[in-house]
């Protein structure tokens, strides 16, 4: 396999200099030519179906790339009048079809009326090799990344030079970093001194395998070399992947900041254990499902809609659970906690019966799907980013509105004395309102948010209420930053902790330490302030 891709690469460099940068017409010779090409490939014999491969790379066409990546993909075929075609579209009954020879569409043709070229698992490593080597002479950046990308582990010594050369006259730095680190493999595996200084700080795998073999070669001083290059590979992958434990950290405790902030508001005002929270983190992430069933193929704009939609959504239910139940049961912590959980049990059924007791899934947006390498060891996930990012924004407008406006003003008076507050004027019973439908909002901002990170089901929210309210207790009752600093402290302890004492474990030791910390501080992180805090 190597020397077949020595001998295209060299084939390609010496014909690169006596190519016209002006496209030919198409003569009767060329197809007559180039159809005798794809009969080559028509043929029994696996050997000659290689042979067939590397004539076509030979010919200079510029039809080749084209045509092996058809027959790479099985879109190759052959018409039962004996006509090649490339397969546009291979699902259905009848597919479209174009000529191969003049890229003409033909319309759709029966699949029994055509014949597929095989090949063979030899002939498909081939072909993407091949389709790599060329790739590095594509106008297209990504085609040239991608075939670099498959060169790390296949140079040999007559691919080396040549690789030199186009080194040097790649203008990409990605493509360029690749081919060097591919030279460096090969140079490492050779027992090239100069081959293992290049890859001390590289921290991809096939680095690391050539480093490994030249680790146990003959050669007493590159062995050391490669030792100590693997060495100092390994430290610098303990960090990334301390790097990676912080950032899962982080968005796992962002996820609970977004679950415990509205409960935080609610619990601090009001003093109500709400078991139905999870329940409007639910309603959330169902409008979020619900907005894209209404905006198909655009789940971007879906999304962007459902974020004022699933607030306006769990808090008009918030309102109504505040207005039904709860202002009858002031002063009843226990007594809202059995009720609000009554009502959780209905919503569950409710959902279950109006949509569907199976899980729905939300499709993620482009913009947010894939992940941001920062290196070969190294890459944090976009979708995880931007419900981090989403829930700071949360965080500061809450905090905004509590410091800024007079709702927030009337907020913290009720919370910290409410008969007080009353006596200055303040109506403590519309403060129930509205704060019960901020929080209620607010959870469902947190449900759209989980809607980009797991199935939206009738039990996604009782999957959170218990670590939101650990959040609260933790942070400090009703305290926004001692909620923000709880939630993503014990996002990160969690992250920390499962890989080597496992997930429920893991939850066993936070609540063990919770129980704890509570004994040694009551009110948490950020306690109250007030008289209502003291007594």
């Amino acid at each position: 396999m190597r020397r077949f891709l020595s001998g295209v690469l060299c084939l390609l460099l010496l014909s690169m200099a006596t190519l016209s940068q002006a496209q030919t017409p198409t003569t009767p010779s060329d197809d007559d030519a180039a159809l005798a090409l794809l009969e080559a490939l028509d043929v029994e014999n696996f050997r000659a179906k290689g042979d067939a491969i590397t004539a076509i790379l030979q010919s200079d066409d510029e039809r080749a790339r084209d045509w092996l990546q058809a027959l790479l993909d099985g879109r190759l075929q052959r018409t039962s009048e004996g006509r090649f075609v490339v397969v546009l579209n291979n699902t259905g009954r009848d597919w479209p079809v174009a000529d191969a020879l003049t890229e003409e569409p033909l319309g759709e043709m029966s699949r029994r009326d055509l014949n597929r070229i095989g090949i063979n698992n030899a002939l498909r490593n081939q072909l993407r090799s091949a389709i790599a080597v060329v790739d590095l002479y594509s106008p297209n950046v990504e085609r040239r990344r991608t075939s670099a990308e498959r060169l790390l582990g296949e140079v040999d010594e007559t691919l080396a030079e040549p690789l030199e050369a186009l080194i040097a006259e790649e203008e990409d730095s990605q493509v360029q970093r690749r081919l060097a680190q591919a030279l460096a493999i090969y140079q490492t595996e050779a027992g090239q001194m100069e081959g293992v200084e290049a890859l001390r700080g590289s921290l991809h795998p096939r680095a690391r395998v050539a480093l490994n073999r030249a680790a146990n070669g003959d050669d007493p001083v590159v062995a050391d070399a490669a030792r100590e290059a693997l060495l100092s590979i390994e430290q610098n992958l303990k960090l990334n992947r301390g790097l990676e434990t912080l950032y899962f950290g982080l968005s796992l405790g962002s996820v609970l900041v977004l679950a415990a902030i509205g409960l935080a508001i609610t619990f601090g005002v009001m003093g109500v254990i709400n078991m139905a929270h999870g329940e409007l983190m639910m309603l959330g992430a169902y409008t979020t499902w619900m907005m894209q069933q209404l905006l198909p193929g655009q789940p971007g704009l879906a999304l962007i809609l459902s974020i004022p939609a699933g607030f306006m959504v769990a808090a008009l239910v918030g309102i109504a659970i505040e207005r039904g139940v709860i202002q009858f049961l002031k002063g009843r912590p226990l007594e809202t906690l059995l009720a609000t959980f009554g009502i959780s049990l209905i919503l569950q059924q409710l959902v279950r019966t109006v949509i569907s007791p199976l899980n729905r899934t939300v499709v993620t947006p482009e913009w947010m799907s894939g992940s941001l390498v920062i290196n070969d060891a190294l890459s944090l996930t976009l979708n995880r980013m931007f419900v981090l990012g989403f829930a700071l924004v949360v965080f500061a407008g809450l905090m905004l509105i509590m410091r800024r406006t007079r709702l927030g003003l009337e907020v913290r008076a009720v919370t910290q004395n409410r008969a007080m507050a009353r006596s200055m004027g303040i109506r403590a019973t519309r403060v129930d309102i509205m704060t019960f439908a901020l929080g209620s909002g607010v959870a469902g901002l947190a449900g759209v948010a989980l809607s980009q990170l797991t199935n939206v089901g009738p039990n996604l929210g009782q999957n959170y209420i218990i670590d939101s309210f650990m959040v609260v207790v933790f942070g400090g009752v009703g305290n926004l930053w001692g909620t923000l600093v709880a939630g993503l402290s014990l996002g990160i302890i969690n992250q920390v902790l499962e890989p080597w004492a496992g997930a429920v474990l893991a939850k066993i030791i936070v609540l063990v330490f919770i129980i704890l910390f509570i004994q040694k501080r009551p009110r948490g992180l950020f306690p109250q302030k007030g008289r209502a805090a003291e007594g």
